[in-house]
């Protein structure tokens, strides 16, 4: 497939067609879909919408605007990246990295050197672009964050999400969307350190992942925590099953990060899917 074209958007008539995108990426209630309007105002007042084009077709948008964060401090600016959609049919194809990295230039050149955005940590393939390929880290856990949630993607389930932080002038950044990008790592990686797995599912019915009754108490330097490699279609398939993968995940990460541990890497490896836990800042490079 041929590179995407990488735009900014800033006319009413491109903000409608992200409308549309949308509809095409969270099926579910109109009243869910964010109007061009708002757009336009965002854009108008330092947000960024950025388009991915092939043959003159917006297939993928991200959307962001600026944000003030609270720190010991006192307030400072921060860039809040709030929709990253691709069409169905252009997924995994590098459209979301492309979209991240433009946005990862311009914010920069907006003086400011943290993105933040929300994700649902039971998604694999959201896990592996946020955490492996960007190298943004996360020990920010929020229940519920959006509520009752109507699309059709997270209708029924508690909307619990990861808040990521993303510090793009780091070295740590830097080294995935350069010119000389890190290679993903796996398993082996790590066989050599302090690695803690704190529990290890079961098979259930129809040889779905189940969740344990108990995880291990978190002791090492390095921790990991497996979820589900394909969340949305263990869904469809078993909703109860579903839900105690939210209330069994929401434990573990909710106890590491109050334990001071931080995601700081996420690995595909062995047919299964990993978050890479971290105590303290040991491992943030």
């Amino acid at each position: 497939m041929p590179a995407p074209v990488i735009k900014i958007l800033e006319t009413p008539e491109e903000m409608t067609a992200v409308e549309e995108l949308q509809r095409q990426v969270w099926h579910g209630s109109e009243t869910d879909v964010v109007p061009a309007h708002v757009f336009i105002a965002a854009i108008h007042n330092g947000g960024i919408v950025a388009g991915a084009y092939l043959e003159n077709r917006l297939i993928g948008f991200v959307f962001g605007f600026p944000g003030i964060e609270k720190t010991p401090d006192g307030p400072r600016p921060k860039h809040c990246s709030h929709m990253l959609g691709i069409h169905p049919d252009h997924r995994d194809g590098g459209i979301g990295f492309a979209l991240k990295r433009a946005q990862w230039q311009i914010v920069r050149h907006q003086g400011l050197d943290h993105i933040t955005w929300t994700y649902d940590p039971l998604l694999s393939r959201n896990a592996y672009l946020n955490i492996a390929k960007l190298g943004a880290v996360c020990n920010t856990y929020r229940r519920a964050e959006y509520g009752d949630m109507r699309d059709g993607l997270n209708a029924g389930l508690p909307s619990d999400r990861f808040q990521v932080d993303w510090w793009i002038n780091t070295r740590r950044v830097e080294r995935r969307l350069g010119k000389r990008v890190r290679k993903p790592l796996n398993l082996d990686h790590f066989s050599q350190a302090e690695l803690q797995p704190l529990y290890a599912p079961h098979a259930s019915t129809g040889n779905l992942p189940r969740p344990p009754e108990h995880f291990s108490p978190l002791e090492g330097k390095l921790a990991l925590a497996e979820i589900p490699s394909d969340f949305n279609a263990l869904k469809e398939k078993d909703f109860a099953l579903a839900r105690d993968w939210r209330f069994f995940t929401r434990e573990v990460f909710e106890t590491a990060f109050s334990a001071g541990y931080i995601v700081t890497d996420f690995v595909n490896d062995h047919g299964g899917s990993f978050y890479v836990f971290s105590n303290g800042e040991t491992t943030l490079q």
